[in-house]
Order: structure tokens, then C-alpha cells, then sequence
């Protein structure tokens, strides 16, 4: 990081790994000792912390003890971890984000199943146990007030003093209509409040989007007036966006549509779909869902500052990834020119944002290493550096030289620019 020049890191903190059985056990010492060795290695460096709170795992003690999201016990006990964090790290921490892709984890844990709890239903999955046509609103309604929550302890009790911010990050992908006709646009449109829309309503405008409550109807949860009220005075200083791709969407209320993604009335009647006419809307990867479409970036960034009065905006993922070949030369594995075109394209994208009044902060690549990526594993490579997993052997790609010539080159600009 440091040779590259970045200036921020972006990390998350395992709450297992500091409260092992959350409320109902002591705080793991030598968890909250790595984190401080940690943050301040990045000090050290001049490289500031971008913490998130949650990312996807929680103790499995919450789940054994009431069903995890789907219990409002949860609450609780992410106000009580975000408080643990806050009172241990927060002298050091200026950038606090409570969930990373909040979306995503009741899309996938909770309709799909694909990622734990593995909780779905036909036909949406095949899972042991669950219910795809209800529980993920009652997960994300969770996650929603225990947001605002833990907003409120640190508005309450460590802002000031600590002189930090806090918000939230949201998976964004943009939605382009397949046709210029109404019933598509508005379908696009049902598309963004069905996926992020869902999180960033209530806790900025203190309810869920029109499209949801109109289709979902007594299935989508109702807040309390204390609920608004609380997310009334506790909304975020920041959003997040982790970005990638984009696809294309298909009326399914005044159209006839086959079954696939998107198309259900539990995801807003709107088919997803790569192709138009047997053509894709933007270059497709050997990563089964990630098509390079740059024009999306600028879009997804605009759509967001809109809709949400231009709160201010960190990129907080944006990368490409390749699928794993063994049979790749050195040169191969190394020289990821098409890495790079897309970095390129889409930070001229992001560039263009701005310059039409998008109040973008920070820009944070995905990722910096080849790593772990979820239910693919060590398959998927996204790094600019490549490792050797044998070995643990990290080697500079064109990209990371790239990525420092552009940081180095527009340091330069900005400051030239205050001279």
C-alpha cells in the first residue's frame, strides 16, 4: 500500500473475533489487541482506516440463540458490538461503515441461501429451512434499525469527541432499461428500489420505496414512529457504493417474461439480463457476472447523489476479477492489461460523475491482493498483485504499477491545483 501510494485502507473487523458469543460473553482481548497493532501499522504509514462493522459474519452464538437477522434481538446486540468497537478503536478509526453490502447478505442468505444462514425456498433454492418470499425483508428491516442504532451511539457518545463519520455500503449495480419504453424504465427503476433502494430509503427518507410497498404489500414490514424517528436523527454521513457491472431489465408486470433473476414479484417484476438481442451490454469477463460497462459507474454515481441529496459518496469497491487458469504463463498471470483498461474506463466514468457535482470522496480498488472470494474461493483473481498460494509469494501486476502512476499523476494535479 505503501509503495503504491494509497492513502486509506478499507478492512473489516470479524465481530466473532471480538465478542466470540456477542452480548452474552466477554470481549476476546487478544481480537481487540490485533486490531490495534493493526490500525496502527496503517498510522504508521500515513495510511488512514476505513472500518466496517459487518461484513456478511456474525457470532454463530446469535444464530444458535434466536435465528440471527430474523430476530429483533439483533438489534441489540450490533448496538452493543458497534459500542465495543467504537470505545476501543475509535481514537484511531475516522471512516466507521456499520454493514457492507446489506443487500447482498439477505439476497443470498436469506432468499437464494447460497450464503449462510442458507436459509431459501422453492424456487428460489433448495435449502433445509427457510421462507424467500418473506424473511429477507424481515432480515433487512433488522439490519436497517440496527444501523440507525449504532448511528445513534456514535452520534451520542463519540462523534464529537472522536471527530469521525459513519455510513453505510451498499452493492450497487446499474439498471438499464432494454427498450426506451415506459413499462422498462419504470421496471429499471423498480429494479434500484427492490436492491438498493430497499436499505438507503428509510434509513435518508424514513420509509421503504413506493415500488415495494405497492407490490409487497402486508409482507413488507411497517416501522413504529419511534422507528422513524430514531431513523430520522441517525441517517449516515456517507454512502458507500461497491460497484462492477451493470445489466439490462425487463418489464414483467405489462410484459409476458420467462422465469430468471429479478423476475418474481418478491424482486419487483423485473427480469435481469446481460444480452439484448443476442448482444451484451458491455464486454463479458471469464467471471460469469461481470460484464465491463463503464458508462455504469457514472450512472449508478449520479442515480445515487439524486436520489439521496447528494450525500457524499466513497467508491468503496471497484475491480476486475479472472477466473483461475493453472495453465497461464508468468507473463499471463502478470501483464493484466484488461485489468487495467478497466480501471482506466472507469475511473474516467467516475471522473465524469464528479465533474457534473457528484460529491465523490474516496475511491477504494478491489483488490489490492488476490484473496479469498467468498463461495468461489481462491478461484477468482481480482488482485493487482498476483500470490502465489503455495508460496504466499506476492508479485507487483501492471495494474499496481498502473494504479501508482495514476495516484502519483493526480496528486500532483490536486495539489498544484490548492497551490
Amino acid at each position: 500500500m505503501s509503495y503504491i501510494g494509497v492513502n486509506s485502507y478499507r478492512f473489516s473487523i470479524s465481530w466473532a473475533r471480538v465478542l466470540p458469543k456477542g452480548r452474552f460473553g466477554k470481549v476476546n482481548r487478544a481480537g481487540i489487541d490485533y486490531y490495534n497493532k493493526f490500525i496502527d501499522a496503517l498510522l504508521s504509514r500515513g495510511i488512514q482506516p476505513f472500518v466496517t462493522l459487518s461484513h456478511y459474519d456474525i457470532p454463530q452464538e446469535l444464530e444458535d440463540r434466536y435465528g440471527a437477522w430474523l430476530s429483533p434481538k439483533l438489534q441489540e446486540d450490533f448496538k452493543y458490538y458497534a459500542n465495543t468497537c467504537f470505545k476501543f478503536f475509535g481514537d484511531s478509526v475516522k471512516y466507521w461503515v456499520t454493514f457492507n453490502e446489506p443487500n447482498v447478505v439477505v439476497i443470498r442468505g436469506y432468499r437464494s441461501g447460497v450464503y449462510p444462514p442458507s436459509r431459501c425456498s422453492s424456487p428460489f433454492g433448495n435449502c433445509t429451512s427457510g421462507n424467500s418470499e418473506k424473511e429477507p425483508f424481515i432480515a433487512a428491516h433488522n439490519i436497517i434499525l440496527s444501523h440507525a442504532a449504532a448511528v445513534n451511539i456514535y452520534r451520542t457518545q463519540y462523534q464529537k469527541k472522536q471527530g469521525g463519520s459513519i455510513g453505510m455500503i451498499m452493492n450497487a449495480v446499474w439498471y438499464e432499461p432494454i427498450s426506451n419504453s415506459l413499462e422498462d424504465k419504470l421496471a429499471a427503476e423498480r429494479a434500484q428500489s427492490f436492491y438498493v433502494n430497499w436499505f438507503l430509503d428509510p434509513i435518508v427518507h424514513g420509509k421503504y420505496p413506493a415500488e415495494m410497498q405497492e407490490i409487497l404489500g402486508a409482507d413488507l414490514p411497517i416501522f413504529s414512529e419511534s422507528d422513524v424517528e430514531m431513523l430520522r436523527k441517525n441517517r449516515l454521513d456517507f454512502i458507500g457504493i461497491n460497484h462492477y457491472t451493470s445489466f439490462y431489465i425487463k418489464d414483467c408486470i405489462f410484459s409476458e417474461c420467462e422465469p430468471g433473476p429479478g423476475a418474481s414479484r418478491t424482486e419487483g417484476f423485473a427480469l435481469r439480463t446481460a444480452e439484448k438481442d443476442g448482444v451484451f451490454l458491455g464486454e463479458p469477463t471469464s467471471v460469469d457476472w461481470l460484464y465491463v460497462y463503464p458508462q455504469g459507474m457514472e450512472k449508478i454515481v449520479t442515480y445515487v447523489k439524486d436520489r439521496y441529496n447528494n450525500t457524499p459518496i466513497f467508491i468503496t469497491e471497484n475491480g476486475f476479477g479472472k477466473t483461475d487458469n493453472s495453465n497461464s504463463t508468468n507473463e499471463e498471470l502478470l501483464n493484466d492489461v484488461k485489468r487495467v483498461e478497466y480501471m482506466r474506463s472507469y475511473l474516467h466514468a467516475l471522473a465524469e460523475a464528479m465533474r457534473k457535482g457528484a460529491d465523490v470522496r474516496g475511491y477504494f480498488v478491489w483488490s489490492l491482493l488476490d484473496n479469498f472470494e467468498w463461495t468461489s474461493g481462491y478461484t477468482v483473481r481480482f488482485g493487482l498483485h498476483h500470490v502465489d498460494y503455495a508460496t504466499l509469494k506476492r508479485t507487483r501486476r501492471l495494474s499496481a504499477d498502473w494504479y501508482k502512476q495514476f495516484i502519483s499523476n493526480h496528486t500532483v494535479e490536486i495539489l498544484s491545483a490548492t497551490a
